[in-house]
């Protein structure tokens, strides 16, 4: 029943947060924090004592599961289930959980309870999806996720942030809805040829479809989750999304909530059509590579710092996806520690940008300059986290992005080569977001406060997790490695039965 917990401690805290706040706005914040950490020790607790299961290569050996029926009549049950890939995505959930309620600790000061609400029922909604081995339930959670994080953007983002939360729900919506058709559509399939109806990961897996509808469900699926990486060109919604919404809403919009597109198709898309995922794998693939050099093509020509930050997301999910529809062990690896350093590393982008935008008043990097002397803490952490979107060696970005691009090239040589000129692009705009904003002259004659101590711990850790999966990655691939090898045993061996 761990599972359950790990979810249901997370909307239980919100609305005691919601309902704290009539007590001072520091209740809602340390309540929000309490829950995340008591998960997260629940996480890690669980990550030490499954060394052993980690070992199992079956796709139905779980480290936790939990089965219980919920509408019997169509098959529907409330099945969560945990292996390596997905407790990984799980403790990246929880830690930057802490990060965003850390992040909002000053700079939200009105409606604080109903806030934290928002936050803790989207970051439930992520559990849920990184765990919900039922379709109908996965479906569930990934809707959960759509309302508190509109809420989130529309009550407490910036300018334009009411045209930034409808474009987020519009997008998210359509291609959820496209998700639905085909969960209804492929459970169908399977109740006319076994008379039984279920949602049942497991028991879909397999089912046999023609080869025209195979390919309609299966990009029913990738559309929905191409739209939450995103994908070009159905990309248009984050830019807006990311630069309006608080700071703590950025961090997990970007960190978390890309990734569940990221695990979808992982998870389900592939998986559950595997033919027709092989066959749409190079057009998918080509997509990657354009989202990349898109991605820092604009991200080279922005003013606004999280705009740019925005961009370089849409360059390196773009390499997500280029490794995931590679399927090589190589690639796949290569995928989700890129998913957990590009978490990482631009959730604490986002939190620098936050800091200095309630500091300056301003994103627009034209008016800063000159910066480093007068905030040389943050100038020294934007730095370091810059230096890990660009990719560099020692850090965990360098490590995802080098073994998305080794597999990439056993698949196809022309999109790796062109995959690593983003690379390029991303050390140039690194350099120019560290150029315009510290150094230069101080024209404007900033003079602010530096980082506080609780921002500098808080960043200081996440410093530390980049180095340790940059300069230490085997325990992270050896915890994904089974669930990934168990992903390939499946999309293989049905392609193996459809070649008989």
């Amino acid at each position: 029943m761990i599972l359950a917990w790990l979810i249901m401690i997370l909307p239980l805290a919100g609305m005691l947060a919601w309902l704290s706040e009539r007590w001072g706005p520091r209740w809602p914040r340390w309540i929000a924090l309490a829950a995340l950490s008591v998960d997260l020790v629940l996480g890690l607790a669980q990550w030490l004592t499954s060394a052993d299961q980690l070992q199992l290569s079956r796709h139905d050996a779980w480290m936790a599961e939990v089965n219980i029926p919920w509408i019997p009549r169509f098959g529907i049950s409330l099945h969560l289930a945990l292996d390596g890939l997905s407790l990984l995505l799980a403790l990246l959930t929880l830690f930057l959980g802490i990060a965003a309620v850390a992040a909002s600790w000053s700079e939200i000061r009105e409606r604080v309870g109903f806030f934290h609400f928002n936050v803790l029922w989207v970051l439930a909604g992520v559990l849920g999806v990184f765990m919900a081995m039922d379709l109908f339930l996965f479906f569930v959670f990934w809707e959960v996720m759509l309302v508190p994080m509109y809420l989130l953007i529309s009550i407490w983002g910036h300018e334009r942030r009411a045209y930034a939360a409808i474009k987020f729900f519009i997008f998210t919506q359509a291609g959820g809805l496209l998700m639905l058709i085909a969960i209804l559509g492929l459970s169908v399939i399977h109740y006319r040829q076994t008379d039984v109806v279920t949602f049942n990961y497991l028991e879909l897996l397999g089912t046999t479809i023609d080869p025209n509808t195979e390919l309609w469900l299966m990009l029913g699926f990738f559309a929905a989750f191409a739209v939450k990486l995103p994908a070009v060109p159905i990309h248009t919604w984050l830019p807006d999304a990311h630069t309006e919404a608080p700071t703590g809403g950025s961090v997990i919009l970007a960190g978390l909530l890309l990734k569940t597109g990221a695990y979808g198709l992982l998870r389900f898309a592939i998986p559950l059509f595997p033919d027709a995922a092989m066959t749409f794998a190079p057009i998918a693939m080509l997509i990657g590579v354009i989202g990349i050099l898109y991605g820092a093509l604009l991200a080279f020509a922005q003013h606004d710092f999280k705009r740019l930050v925005a961009y370089s997301s849409i360059a390196h999910l773009g390499f997500v996806l280029l490794g995931i529809f590679a399927w090589n062990t190589q690639a796949l690896e290569g995928a989700v520690m890129q998913m957990l350093a590009h978490g990482i590393s631009t959730g604490a982008l986002f939190i620098l940008a936050g800091a200095l935008q309630e500091r300056l008043h301003t994103r627009d990097m034209r008016r800063m300059g000159g910066l480093w002397g007068t905030v040389p803490k943050l100038g020294g952490i934007t730095l370091f986290f810059s230096m890990a979107s660009l990719g560099m060696p020692g850090l965990a970005n360098f490590i995802g992005e080098f073994l998305i691009l080794l597999g990439t090239y056993h698949t196809s040589v022309p999109l790796a080569v062109a995959a690593t000129v983003g690379i390029v692009g991303a050390a140039v705009y690194s350099l120019i977001l560290i150029q315009r904003t510290f150094h230069g002259h101080n024209t404007e004659g900033w003079k602010v406060p530096d980082l506080s101590r609780p921002a500098v711990a808080l960043l200081g850790v996440m410093m530390v997790l980049q180095l340790w999966m940059g300069l230490h990655p085997q325990p992270v691939l050896n915890t994904a490695y089974p669930a990934l090898i168990s992903l390939q045993a499946i999309v293989d061996g049905s392609q193996t039965v459809s070649a008989k």
